[in-house]
This record gives C-alpha cells, sequence and structure tokens, in this order.
C-alpha cells in the first residue's frame, strides 16, 4: 500500500483529502504546515507528497526545495488556488510533479495521484535493482578469506576508483569477470555501462564489427550502421576476456583507441571520441606470450598498467570451507526438498583437501550444485559427490607434485606430516579432536607433532 502525505494549513481540507484517497486504497498521513510535514518525512516512508501551495512560515515550494534537498525522486503535487497558478509552474520548474488547481473534482486528483505513483514505482525499482547490483559485486561477495585473496581485496580497493587499465591474470574458473565488475562497481563509472566481451569467441572479422562497429554497406550483410563494444561502453567500463587470443591486427586498432581514445567503425572513415575504462583478463602469461612474439610489447605495457593476479584454488584451500557455505546456501532454494543442508562431512572435506581443483571456483561451485540436489540429508556426504569427481580425487590424492625419483620414506613422511597439519586445521587445532579424525591415540599424535617439529601452539 502507497502512503500519501496531505500538508494543507485548513486542518478540515486533509482530513477530506485523506477520505477520498484512503476510498481508494491508499495510505495517508496529514500535516498542518511545512515544518510539521518535514518531521513527519523524516521518520515515515512516503511515496508522494500533495502539499497546498499558500501556508505560513513555509509555503509550499520552500517546502518542495527541502524535500527535492534530501530526496530528490519523490513526487511533490501542489494544490493552488487561481490566483497563485504562476507560482505553481514556478514549483514545477523546481521539481514539482504537476499541480492541480482548487477547487478540484475527485477524479482529476486521483488521475493525477495514480500517474504519479506509477513513475515513482519505476523510479523505486532502478534504485533498488542499481542498490542490488552493487550489493553483488561489492568485495563482500567475492568469497575468501585467505591471505592471497585478502591481497586481491585490497588491490582491488585501491585501483577501482582510478581510470587505469588493468590486466587481470588467472586460470580458467578462477572469478576473473567478477573481479572485472568489483572494479566497475567500486568505481566512479558504477552508474554507466558494463560491457564484457570474449574475445576467443568469435572469428576475427566478427570479433573486429562486435568491437568497433560498422557502418552501413561495409560488408556482406551490413544492412545497417551498428555501434560496436567501444560505444556501448561509453562513460563505463569494457571487459575484454581472453585478450591473450586477440589477432596481431585487432592488438593495433585496441593500441589506437587507448592511445588516442578514438574508434573507427568498420568502413568509416570518421574517428568517434570515446570514454571508457579498459580491463581486460586472460588465462594465459601474457608476458610469456609477450617475449615469444605472439603479443605486441607495446600494448602489453598498456594494458598492464596494474595487474591482478588470481590465485588458483588449490592455493587457497583455507577458502574452501568458506566458499562451499556460500554455493550450499546460493542453491538452497533449488534443492527441493524441505530438508536444509548445513555443511560438509569430515570426509567430504578430507576430499575436497586432497583435490587439485583444475576447474577451480567454478568446478567447486558445480561439485556443490549437484551435490544438493542429490543429498537426502542435512549433511552433504561422499555418496552425494559426482562419481566422477570421485574418481578423479582417487587419481590424483598425493601424488600430484611427488616426483617420480622420489624416496618411498621420504614421501610417507611427507603424506603423514600433511595429513596431520589436515586432522589439526580441521579440528581447529584441538589436539585430541585430530587424533580421532585421523584414527590415533592422542599421545602418538603427540609424538609425530613433536617428529616432525611442528607448531606447538596446539589445544591439548
Amino acid at each position: 500500500m502507497e502512503t500519501i502525505l496531505i500538508v494543507d494549513d485548513e486542518k478540515n481540507y486533509p482530513l477530506i483529502l485523506s477520505a477520498v484517497l484512503e476510498e481508494e486504497g491508499f495510505s495517508t498521513l496529514t500535516a498542518n504546515s511545512g515544518q510539521e510535514a518535514l518531521n513527519v518525512l523524516g521518520k515515515a516512508d512516503v511515496d508522494l507528497v500533495l502539499t497546498d501551495m499558500k501556508m505560513p512560515s513555509m509555503d509550499g515550494i520552500e517546502l518542495l526545495e527541502k524535500i527535492k534537498m534530501s530526496d530528490p525522486d519523490l513526487p511533490v503535487i501542489m494544490m493552488t488556488a487561481h490566483g497563485t497558478v504562476e507560482k505553481a509552474v514556478q514549483a514545477m520548474q523546481k521539481g514539482a510533479y504537476n499541480y492541480i488547481l482548487k477547487p478540484f473534482d475527485n477524479e482529476r486528483l486521483i488521475l493525477y495521484v495514480d500517474k504519479a505513483l506509477a513513475i515513482y514505482r519505476i523510479v523505486k525499482e532502478n534504485r533498488y535493482l542499481r542498490d542490488a547490483i552493487k550489493s553483488k559485486y561489492s568485495f563482500g561477495n567475492i568469497i575468501g578469506k585467505s591471505k592471497v585473496m585478502n591481497d586481491v581485496f585490497e588491490l582491488i580497493r585501491k585501483v577501482a576508483p582510478s581510470n587505469a587499465t588493468i590486466l587481470i591474470e588467472g586460470e580458467s574458473g578462477t572469478g576473473k569477470e567478477l573481479v572485472a565488475k568489483a572494479l566497475h562497481f567500486n568505481s566512479p563509472r558504477r552508474d554507466k555501462p558494463f560491457i564484457a566481451v570474449n574475445c576467443s569467441a568469435l572469428a576475427e572479422n566478427l570479433l573486429e564489427s562486435e568491437l568497433f562497429g560498422h557502418e552501413k554497406g561495409s560488408f556482406t550483410g551490413a544492412f545497417a550502421m551498428k555501434k560496436g563494444r567501444f560505444e556501448m561502453a561509453e562513460g563505463g567500463t569494457l571487459l575484454l576476456d581472453e585478450i591473450g587470443e586477440l589477432s596481431q591486427s585487432l592488438q593495433v586498432k585496441l593500441l589506437r583507441v587507448i592511445q588516442e581514445k578514438v574508434v573507427e567503425r568498420v568502413g568509416g572513415v570518421n574517428p568517434i571520441p570515446v570514454n571508457i575504462r579498459i580491463i581486460t583478463a586472460t588465462n594465459k602469461h601474457l608476458k610469456e606470450e609477450m617475449e615469444q612474439g605472439h603479443f605486441r610489447e607495446d600494448l602489453f605495457y598498456r594494458l598492464n598498467v596494474v595487474c591482478i593476479v588470481l590465485p588458483p584454488l588449490k592455493q587457497r584451500l583455507d577458502d574452501l570451507r568458506l566458499l562451499s557455505n556460500h554455493f550450499i546456501k546460493k542453491y538452497a532454494d533449488e534443492r527441493g526438498s524441505d530438508i536444509p543442508v548445513k555443511g560438509l562431512d569430515q570426509d567430504v572435506e578430507r576430499l575436497f583437501n586432497d583435490y587439485s581443483w583444475p576447474g577451480n571456483v567454478r568446478e567447486l561451485e558445480n561439485v556443490i550444485e549437484r551435490a544438493m540436489i542429490m543429498c537426502p540429508d542435512e549433511i552433504i556426504s561422499v555418496s552425494d559427490l559426482p562419481k566422477d569427481f570421485r574418481n578423479n580425487v582417487d587419481n590424483s590424492m598425493y601424488l600430484d607434485g611427488i616426483p617420480k625419483n622420489a624416496q618411498l620414506y621420504e614421501t610417507v613422511a611427507l603424506i603423514e606430516k600433511n595429513m596431520i597439519k589436515r586432522a589439526l586445521k580441521l579440528a581447529n587445532d584441538v589436539q585430541s579432536n585430530a587424533a580421532e579424525i585421523l584414527g590415533i591415540s592422542k599421545s602418538s599424535l603427540s609424538k609425530k607433532i613433536s617428529k616432525y617439529e611442528m607448531s606447538t601452539d596446539i589445544v591439548e
């Protein structure tokens, strides 16, 4: 139910209008002066203000000005007599939605109110969507508490407000586009477009048209002029994903855009100024590509003003539990069961810690999504995990990174030490609980901790 504030110094008039509007299904509040109206607005959520023009102390125009200072979008309809029409027009120039002459019939009043509220609904919806987007791509939505991720967060905070070009490097599935969006929505360009293009998804001629646009008749099938992504991102941010796949000829054109801040459409001759921030992303080591002659050196240094390197999941295992819980919450509504999933059992956590995660965070999300569907209970167990995932864990367990000429004794000792570290981590460094996880006695665990000269900062 939408709320209308009625302001008039004639005490009976707000009461009469309230009865009319409430009969139409609206909620109403009343005030008999401008100051009283401001007090109401400070305490209540109001969707429309209907105010008289002529009032003592603070007239309608002064009230309008104060309302617009605190909420420029809140619609205000002025009620005025014939003698103050000129002032009503002045009020509209200062932001009033409309004015209505006294005396007025109820149908005209309801028509004006309905139109003003319809516009305000759209404004509030857009405001909500903007806030939702900002929340989604704030740092709180990039999940991680490990040191390597905190370093990434700190770098985003520092560079987001600038106009510097950013290069994001990281394996597939590490969240490069999410970081690019966080940079955009935490920058002064947040209210302008964020446009993303995958440079590996299109053939070179199609990609050129997609990026730079084309003029009518510039090639077969160009039946009309088309703006490119550079123009579409005007004032905002353009993400060029998989930048390492860009051809040499397009690298030259991109360099010109960065240096001269203009683009030319395919088949066009007139340079078009663009004001955009360019962010690039790649799963390759772009410096190595440059050294091998696959990527232009001058373009590399233009793009690499600031480089953000996203770590693979296997380098941030401290975030596994946090990420898993995030995805459990994310897919809770799609579960199709009344029993809420609360977490992972210890065997699943062991498997997750042993796995190398070649698909990174994206692979973890897929595993959790599938497990949420299959899990019949409150805790995800090993049997709920995809079979191919379990097989991959068995095949990779402990052997990744062990040299082929490694000695058995040294290797077993390394594995034992790592298993103790993992058990202590799962048990929050409580030694008795870690021993239970490992299936050995507490005294045996103490001896092994001493043998491997591990940290003594452990709860007995």
